[in-house]
């Protein structure tokens, strides 16, 4: 917009010198013969106007921008909805684990008396044992039957017997080791000393 009026503005402005160099006054003429005629009055021609430059200008346009529409957003009215109660959920106690309770084994019942055991029969003759029992151990043990024909066997019945009682008691068991030179009279004392045991419930 700014360029087309100065271009207007330099057109007409060159248009009005080009009239004004165009224009050429009328020369004067001077008689010298002696008559100065054209001296009188109306002798010099009346200037004429110089034609005044109008400037053209062109119609201003100005160029109004298109307004932008403005969206309308379509509001809806916001009801104030109550909160929902927040009720309080009672938690439920935990259960609590169940611990299995230890089964203590009873304690073995002790056993406390005095026990024989059955008749052993050897070559030389019968041998039977006693033996006396506290918490659960032989504390004494005794012969009631041993061989006894000869001088022979009551010398070996007077050595074994002790030896065989001490084992015994040592032991609190059958796990005895007999006596040497007198394997008859150990085998007989082991075999009712097994059955004095059982009866006993050892």
């Amino acid at each position: 917009m700014g360029a087309t009026k100065a271009t207007l503005i330099v057109v007409g402005t060159l248009g009005g010198l080009g009239a004004v160099l165009a224009y050429s006054p009328p020369h004067q003429s001077l008689n010298l013969g002696g008559n100065l005629k054209g001296l009188g009055g109306g002798g010099v021609p009346s200037s004429t106007p110089t034609p005044t430059q109008t400037e053209s200008t062109a119609p201003t346009v100005v160029s109004t921008p298109a307004a932008t529409p403005t969206p309308t957003v379509a509001t809806t009215p916001v009801k104030n909805t109550p909160a929902p109660k927040q009720t309080a959920v009672k938690s439920k106690p935990k259960p609590k684990p169940v611990v299995p309770k230890k089964t203590v084994p009873p304690a073995p019942k002790l056993i406390n008396g005095t026990f024989s055991g059955a008749t052993s029969q050897t070559v030389y003759g019968p041998v039977q044992v006693q033996i006396d029992v506290k918490d659960s151990k032989i504390v004494a043990a005794r012969a009631l039957q041993l061989p006894s024909g000869t001088p022979l066997d009551a010398q070996i019945d007077a050595q074994a017997v002790p030896i065989l009682v001490s084992e015994t008691v040592a032991a609190s068991s059958s796990d005895i080791q007999g006596v040497s030179g007198a394997s008859y009279t150990s085998q007989g004392w082991y075999d009712s000393l097994v059955s004095a045991l059982a009866n006993a419930g050892l």
